[in-house]
């Protein structure tokens, strides 16, 4: 009886979990929200340029939440199908721009709503098509812009931009969902120019691209540890009407920006940006989170450009593609630790009450860095930690790597962490565990296996965080699983066919 009684005990009771009441108090008034929205719209990924996913409604709040109704619901229609890879997901936010709601769907339809009904204003399908060399099969968003210079009801005077997983966008009237012709060619923008490689399936972008200063801002996502000749990383800026290739971001040269001259391409495999990008107009920066150079968990023969800009946020200058600034978050990336989130910006207020910009970077590891935008110096502190050695001969590991002083980092695993439905099954978890190489974080990938926690899908991943610009918190949901990681070398792997 004693036993039944603990195990109910444990069952009901979470020893993680932590009491408290958050300030209904604001800190900073007025708060600064990033560019202009109206409160009840919603016109990019996180709500504004500054990615804070924040709304000041007060309609609802925390006594009447629980009287909330359903008032309509839309089927998008789109399914996953047989044929589709593994990773067919659907990770929209959707865009609220006066009465119409803009999503799209992971096969790349894009469709308007009414957002009082539900009711489909238009539907446009991009006929992106299906091919099994795609890792991934997902749109993250839309692109709103309304060219103000337009006369108002005019063809394309507003726009959606949409991005598809044959490494295209395409420019559509936002009214209609009809294809602008006048963007790019006949309404579409390839994104395989200047790639000296370019098997199809390989890239493409899977978020948004950000608008603003008449340009759109965009990166791409590459198949993680697929080939050596994968799609560059560059980010490039093109003129909003017209589709014009304005500036050229390439990490392999990074001070040159002016547009690829014709018959020109990038640097071959360099760090990519597949997340959301954040904008501050007003300081005219642009702030990307990248991730790491395929194959992810090798770093041999990587040049001096990849090891200073992998897994790192970089700021550049909106109007001409340079280098403003660069935080890295992991040096020398074994583990596929991409920054993976797009950054929070907002107006911190520090206790004497003067404001500074701040940026909020959440990562995979857990560490949460919080940088004055101005410059990517450290707000809130990080320092450099002894990281563990044991790479294999042919690789290396950094002997440090850094730690945020905010951190949802777990601590390290041990054999009491293991966990199995019966005895048995923990008795060989403890097994397996005990087989593999772990040294904590940051244990370097190895012949024999290795755990890696917290894993590549992240404490912190695509979703960020939010943050209240009034009261100065914080939402986020860092999650906890553990990767094994084992190197098969070359001459192990049987030959095809």
């Amino acid at each position: 009886m004693i036993a039944i009684a603990i195990a109910g005990y444990s069952m009901t009771t979470d020893p993680q979990r932590i009491t408290g009441n958050l300030s209904t108090a604001a800190v900073a008034s007025p708060a600064t929200f990033g560019g202009v929205v109206p409160d009840g719209e919603w016109h990019q990924y996180g709500r504004t340029p500054f990615g804070q996913r924040y709304s000041p409604l007060d309609q609802i709040n925390v006594s009447n939440v629980k009287d909330l109704k359903e008032v309509w619901r839309y089927q998008t229609g789109d399914v996953k199908r047989p044929e589709d890879v593994g990773e067919t997901t659907y990770q929209v936010t959707p865009l609220k721009v006066g009465d119409t709601l803009y999503l799209c769907t992971p096969h790349n339809w894009a469709i308007a709503l009414d957002a009082k009904t539900g009711k489909e204003k238009w539907k446009y399908d991009s006929n992106s098509g299906m091919n099994p060399n795609r890792q991934h099969q997902t749109c993250r968003g839309v692109t709103y812009y309304r060219d103000t210079a337009a006369a108002p009801g005019s063809a394309c005077a507003e726009r959606v931009f949409l991005p598809t997983s044959d490494a295209r966008l395409i420019g559509l009237d936002a009214a209609n969902g009809q294809i602008c012709t006048s963007f790019a060619e006949d309404g579409v923008l390839h994104l395989e120019k200047g790639m000296q490689y370019n098997p199809a399936g390989y890239y493409y972008s899977t978020s948004p691209p950000v608008a603003v200063a008449g340009k759109l801002i965009l990166g791409g996502a590459v198949n993680d540890n697929y080939s050596t000749k994968e799609q560059s990383g560059v980010i490039r800026a093109y003129d909003i009407n017209t589709g014009a290739l304005i500036w050229n971001w390439d990490s392999g040269n990074p001070d040159v920006t002016t547009p690829l001259a014709e018959g020109q391409t990038y640097t071959t495999n360099s760090p990519n940006s597949w997340s959301v990008f954040s904008v501050d107009d007003g300081l005219g920066m642009v702030y990307i989170p990248l991730g790491n150079q395929v194959p992810d968990q090798l770093g041999m023969n990587r040049s001096a450009h990849v090891e200073k800009y992998s897994s790192s946020i970089v700021a550049l200058d909106i109007a001409t593609g340079q280098v403003k600034w660069v935080q890295q978050f992991v040096h020398h990336d074994l583990w596929d630790m991409d920054v993976p989130a797009q950054p929070v910006l907002f107006d911190m207020t520090k206790s004497d009450g003067t404001p500074v910009p701040a940026l909020v970077a959440p990562t995979k590891q857990g560490d949460i860095y919080v940088l004055d935008r101005r410059t990517g110096e450290a707000i809130i502190p990080f320092k450099e930690i002894p990281a563990p050695g044991g790479a294999i001969p042919e690789d290396h590991t950094s002997p440090s790597q850094p730690i945020s002083d905010l951190t949802f980092s777990p601590p390290p695993l041990q054999e009491k962490d293991m966990w199995g439905v019966t005895l048995l099954d923990q008795l060989a978890c403890r097994i397996q565990f005990h087989r593999y190489k772990y040294e904590g974080r940051y244990t370097p990938p190895s012949l024999v296996g290795s755990i890696i926690y917290p894993g590549n899908f992240g404490t912190f991943n695509w979703g960020s965080v939010a943050v209240d610009p009034e009261r100065q918190i914080m939402f986020g949901m860092p999650t906890y699983l553990a990767f094994t990681s084992r190197l098969v070398p070359a001459a192990d792997i049987p030959p095809k066919g």
